[in-house]
């Protein structure tokens, strides 16, 4: 086996901490989704990154220091952080008229998204099999989308998308903002643009915050920055092939959570156009692996 390869304490550990990042994005959610009820979605935006910010900033004091936060390459990081307003107003608005299982299954295109945009903007290559995977994975969406007929091709269904194709641009970033700044200052630039440029956008309708309302933003803050560290840790411990299909529980977690709190539960067709999405998703990331392997044999 290579010696790049991570040993199987490490694999467990990577994957049990990518369920928690996956179960504590799914709790956020949900919260953002009760507070999309009450708020305009770019306050909802602008509360989501103020509320994690606090909790950032002090793993990334604790873990590298205050330094390397001013050693960033400061352009492609105010275009993340645009991308990043973008990705949560356009989601927050998103929630207020679908499921979360609707919702999360419309957003996995994003690693199609990702694996396309790769190849003019990183140089990457990108296989015949591949591309057959990213067209069924759009195919999926326009299933679940249902364009002909009273389906879902509603302005929520087509924020998700919007908000798919700012988090795929967003990661296409970071892939080139990796090679020389840190993960905890990308974490943190992005969590402060989207405070600051949602908030100036929010502030001509911004609503008092209703005191009842603070502990689910606190909660909404706390589980979004677990989240993050959680998902660091993982593909720091682990091979992204290998955990990133873990992203998939994300199903589980909002088909629960629409029924516990919403009495709702995605229809046959939304069934159908997750298992084509995931499905080529999933193939994806193997033939990834796959070209992976056969460059470091």
């Amino acid at each position: 086996m290579p010696s790049f390869h991570t040993s199987p304490p490490h694999r467990w550990r990577a994957a049990l901490l990518m369920l928690a990042a996956v179960g504590l994005f799914s709790l956020m959610d949900a919260g953002l989704k009760v507070l999309s009820t009450r708020y305009p979605p770019f306050q909802v935006a602008a509360l989501r990154g103020a509320a994690s910010l606090p909790f950032v900033l002090g793993w990334t004091l604790y873990s590298i220091g205050p330094r390397t936060l001013l050693r960033v390459r400061w352009g492609l990081h105010l275009m993340r952080g645009a991308m990043g307003v973008l990705m949560m107003a356009a989601f927050v608005y998103a929630l207020r008229g679908l499921p979360l299982t609707t919702a999360y299954t419309l957003f996995f295109i994003a690693p199609l998204m990702i694996a396309a945009l790769s190849v003019p903007v990183l140089g990457e290559r990108v296989g015949p099999r591949r591309w057959v995977a990213i067209v069924i994975g759009f195919v999926g969406v326009l299933v679940v989308m249902r364009p002909t007929g009273e389906g879902m091709t509603t302005l929520a269904g087509l924020a998700v998308l919007l908000s798919a194709t700012g988090y795929a641009v967003s990661a296409i970033t970071v892939r080139v903002l990796a090679r020389t700044d840190s993960t905890q200052a990308m974490v943190f630039w992005l969590m402060l643009c989207i405070a600051l440029g949602a908030g100036a956008l929010a502030w001509p309708q911004w609503r008092p915050i209703d005191g009842a309302h603070l502990g689910l933003i606190a909660a909404v803050g706390l589980a979004g920055a677990l989240g993050q560290y959680t998902v660091t840790e993982a593909f720091r411990h682990g091979e992204a092939s290998s955990i990133a299909p873990l992203e998939y529980t994300a199903l589980v977690w909002g088909v629960a959570l629409d029924y516990g709190l919403w009495g709702v539960l995605p229809d046959t067709v939304t069934w159908a156009g997750a298992a084509i999405i995931v499905g080529s998703g999933i193939y994806l990331i193997h033939r990834e692996r796959v070209h992976a392997e056969a460059e470091h044999p």
